[in-house]
């Protein structure tokens, strides 16, 4: 075998041992997600609920969902328009209006023994100064905060836990690191093996090459 057959073995072997043990410790963590939508899209917040202080018009999403991290997360689904979801809530000087998509998740990602309430929309008047939190606990009580104010609960679902782990097959796992979180930002739970894996067998790949190389060199 030449050393350039013994290198390409080599990588080969180690995305066999790598790839496996990657999807085996896959994970997500089951939490709210917070949503801002801007030009018919849904984007990630940044922040947490509380430190948003939308404008009138505003329209914002919550979701109920297992998800790896902020770029895995689930958006919430059907149409959040202003117009239809604010209709019965007119203009009011002094005020302003946030409309809202609550969506709850599917029985696949609840907790064991609950089941998701159906998706709702409702249309929140506020004070101008009000926050996303101030928003979602105007028409969606109750709420429930663990005590790191991490929100666990809207309209009370889940009836229990709060941002847990689980594995892949949505079995809970181990604590999970902060989410949105009212008085902060979006936190992350991202798995590291597929990055971790990809760098080590680049680091193989390289010794691999460069002894190939240095054999060739010798046998000149």
């Amino acid at each position: 075998m030449t050393p350039v057959h013994r290198a390409a073995t080599l990588l080969v072997a180690a995305l066999v041992l790598l790839l496996p043990a990657t999807a085996a410790h896959a994970t997500g963590y089951r939490y709210w997600s917070f949503w801002e939508r801007s030009g018919g899209h849904w984007t990630y917040a940044t922040q947490g609920p509380s430190l948003v202080r939308p404008d009138d018009g505003a329209v914002q999403g919550f979701r109920f969902a297992v998800s790896a991290d902020s770029a895995d997360a689930t958006r919430p689904r059907g149409t959040a328009d202003f117009t239809t979801i604010c209709a019965d809530t007119p203009a009011k000087a002094g005020t302003k209006r946030v409309a809202l998509v609550l969506d709850f998740g599917t029985p696949a990602d609840a907790p064991s023994g609950e089941r998701p309430p159906a998706r709702r929309t409702a249309c929140a008047r506020l004070s101008p100064d009000a926050t996303s939190a101030d928003a979602v606990a105007a028409v969606a009580r109750p709420l429930r905060y663990d005590t790191n104010a991490l929100l666990c609960a809207i309209a009370g679902y889940p009836h229990q836990g709060c941002g847990e782990q689980v594995s892949a097959d949505r079995e809970p796992a181990a604590a999970a690191p902060e989410k949105h979180g009212p008085d902060g930002g979006s936190g992350g739970g991202p798995s590291l093996g597929l990055p971790v894996g990809v760098g080590v067998v680049a680091v193989l790949a390289g010794a691999a090459v460069w002894q190939a190389r240095r054999r060739r060199d010798d046998s000149v």
